[in-house]
């Protein structure tokens, strides 16, 4: 194996397909980034039995092969090496490596150890990159982080013809974002639980291109596996990812089908009063709001401890109506809305909130974050 090729692109494909290396891998090969020229060009590839990473290159190949090192070792030598091309060769039981007058000799694992990776599923469409990026950000926000319950920490995708749904839960709020994008099939319709934080970060790594295709097999070949391929400078990259075991929660009949009050306030003077009131909330308990005569009026703090009220102008159709909430939950809920009003909608202070922006462009999708209240301190 001999090849050279551009700094930039190298570095930045590497740092890519490492990101989602094993902190810890089960067996030391799993740690391997595997190198592979050829005459097509260059292929970059991870895998840890769960999600693989697989970019593609333009590179000058002199002579063929393939090799194994340590995927973070490399990505930190590359990111620091100068300006200029790299080159890479096969030397013995090691690898060197050649940029300017830095050189590096690093020592090779074996590659016939490594796992095959597999193969990506039949394509089931494409999405604007920019969008999906956006979409799966504003989904995650409410994807659990608890181990203990796995299903949780998936985001479930469903796909309805023109339509994909991202929802997600960690039982105390609810996000649902719907998007439009372009089948193969019409008419199709197909479910997957991936985990949160693969799809997150391989949403945000593929905005280099215009388009994401999403591969998604129903049944056959490829089941129990989703994959995303883009374009990205000096080639194209590919993630695949195991979908999650278990039932998601059918989560769709929590959204209630009216209200009873409905305000709408400003969303950068909401997030600045829930922050500055939130400094006195001791953990666990709530922020409060009551909404009253146009007014938002937001209280922490109770008894002897500090407490803080500021109010909010809002605009309130309906009954008065005060209820309390964890505040990061909250500003989790509102920073992810795009629109500069927020519209928050009650059915009794008892039940949960439901927040989205106000005058969405239904073209763009629509995103709903559901919030659970918590009890208020008397």
């Amino acid at each position: 194996m001999k090849f050279r090729i551009d700094r930039d692109a190298f570095a930045d494909a590497v740092a890519w397909a490492a990101r989602s290396l094993p902190v810890r891998p089960s067996v030391p090969v799993l740690a391997g980034l595997l190198i592979d020229a050829s005459d097509e060009g260059l292929v970059l590839s991870t895998f840890d039995y769960e999600t693989s990473a697989r970019a593609t290159l333009t590179a000058e190949v002199s002579d063929e092969g393939r090799a194994l090192v340590s995927g973070r070792l490399l990505a930190d030598i590359v990111r620091s090496l100068p300006d200029k091309p790299v080159d890479m060769a096969i030397d013995g039981a090691r690898v060197s490596l050649t940029c300017g007058s830095a050189r590096f000799s690093l020592q090779t694992l074996p590659v016939e150890e490594y796992p095959t990776l597999p193969e990506m599923p039949g394509a089931t469409g494409t999405v604007q990159s920019d969008v999906f990026a956006h979409a799966v950000a504003q989904a995650v926000t409410a994807a659990g982080r608890d181990d203990m319950l796995p299903v949780l920490t998936g985001v479930r995708i469903e796909i309805d013809g023109a339509t994909i749904s991202l929802l997600a839960t960690d039982r105390f709020r609810l996000s649902h974002r719907e998007l439009s994008w372009s089948p193969r099939t019409p008419d199709e319709s197909v479910a997957a639980l991936v985990p949160a934080k693969v799809l997150a970060d391989t949403a945000k790594s593929l905005t280099a291109g215009s388009e994401v295709t999403i591969a998604l097999s129903a049944s056959g070949a490829g089941d129990g596996i989703i994959g995303f391929e883009g374009a990205a400078p000096g080639g194209v990259r590919r993630t695949t990812t195991r979908l999650l075991d278990g039932e998601f929660p059918k989560v769709r009949s929590l959204f209630p089908a009216e209200h009873h009050t409905l305000a709408t306030v400003d969303k950068a003077a909401l997030v600045e009063s829930v922050k500055r009131v939130a400094l006195v909330a001791e953990r666990n308990t709530a922020v409060q709001l009551a909404f009253s005569d146009g007014v938002l009026t937001l209280d922490a703090g109770s008894g002897d401890e500090a407490q803080a009220s500021e109010s909010v102008e809002a605009t309130i159709d309906g009954a008065d109506i005060t209820t309390g909430f964890n505040p990061q939950f909250l500003l989790d809920g509102l920073t992810a809305i795009e629109q500069p009003v927020v519209e928050l909608a009650f059915t009794e202070a008892s039940k949960p909130v439901v927040m989205s922006g106000s005058g969405e462009d239904d073209s763009a999708g629509s995103f709903r974050y559901l919030l659970m209240p918590r009890r208020l301190l008397s």
